[in-house]
């Protein structure tokens, strides 16, 4: 079976999947952040709005990250 995970001798392992996982919601915080200063460069009421919407995915994502690596320790101790 093929897999997009990296594997250690064929076993996925806890570690690279958090570490992948962890890659994504960081690249796509960041994506949400600057999806909100582009928005907030047109000058507009509606672009104002939605640039506060975008800041409020990237404000998530970052509280994800936090969880996810708490829930992580958790299961390492």
């Amino acid at each position: 079976m093929a897999t997009n995970f990296s594997t250690i001798g064929g076993v996925v392992t806890r570690g690279e999947t958090y570490a992948k996982m962890m890659h994504h919601i960081r690249e796509a915080q960041d994506c949400a952040a600057v999806m909100s200063h582009l928005h907030n460069t047109e000058g507009n009421d509606a672009d104002s709005l939605l640039a506060k919407g975008w800041l409020g995915v990237s404000e998530m994502l970052k509280m994800m990250q936090f969880q996810l690596t708490e829930l992580a320790k958790k299961s390492i101790q």
